[in-house]
């Protein structure tokens, strides 16, 4: 079954996901970019208290390392530094590179394999706005990733959707399947939006700016809504 994956940016708004049915529980800051990182002490206090408030029914957290550049030396520090706060899954931004192109996209997965092979849950986040090497997937399951992940960039209301064709997500969903790789989908959706992902079988849908007021992502959440696209998963 799709999980559900609701974006917080404080223990009270994790005190709500759970409450009204996340299963992952994503720490990032929505007002610092697609992927914003949020302070090392906020995330310590997240997952601590999501470890004590899921009990037995343990949800897993995933954090973000922020809006970087491929510079490999500084992504896997960062990775590093975030994986002190006992996060379960740590998600890094494949940004567009420019004109150095695939080669970065290399260097930084050899710079975070280690980690990855030494056991922290990597997931990579592709952004639909960009075009990637039709191998990258193959080079993300060898590096050791716990997963892939499709998301947005810019945040203008524009989902995936208004990128790909319907027959390239499925595509792209089961080259990550062939590779043992989980595979989120997220960027701008809402409740509308969950009866079509469905079909492309992700492992999990995530959620920000859908499930809060108004729909603005820097809002706070709306359990109302949180409700609403549980029940549809």
């Amino acid at each position: 079954m799709t999980q559900l994956l609701i974006s917080v940016t404080s223990a009270k708004e994790a005190q709500i996901a759970l409450e009204n049915g996340a299963d992952f529980i994503d720490l990032k800051d929505p007002a610092k970019g697609a992927l914003g990182a949020l302070p090392l002490a906020t995330i310590l206090e997240i997952v601590s208290y999501v470890k004590v408030a899921s009990n037995s029914d343990y949800k897993l957290t995933s954090a973000t390392i922020g809006d970087l550049p491929m510079q490999p030396q500084l992504i896997a520090e960062q990775v590093a530094q975030l994986a002190t706060t006992g996060v379960d899954i740590i998600k890094v931004g494949f940004f567009d590179t420019g004109e150095s192109g695939p080669s970065d996209y290399e260097s930084c997965l050899s710079a975070m394999a280690p980690l990855a092979k030494n056991g922290l849950k990597l997931i990579a986040v592709l952004f639909a706005e960009n075009k990637y090497p039709c191998d990258l997937i193959s080079s993300i399951k060898n590096a050791g990733f716990y997963g892939v992940m499709l998301d947005t960039a810019i945040k203008n209301g524009a989902t995936f959707l208004d990128y790909f064709s319907e027959q390239e997500i499925r595509h792209l969903s089961e080259n990550v399947s062939v590779h043992n790789l989980i595979f989120g989908l997220a960027g701008s959706l809402a409740i509308q939006h969950v009866a079509k992902i469905k079909e492309f079988n992700p492992s999990y849908m995530g959620f920000r700016g859908g499930v809060c007021v108004d729909n603005l992502r820097v809002f706070e959440l709306d359990s109302v809504k949180i409700r609403a696209i549980r029940k549809l998963l």
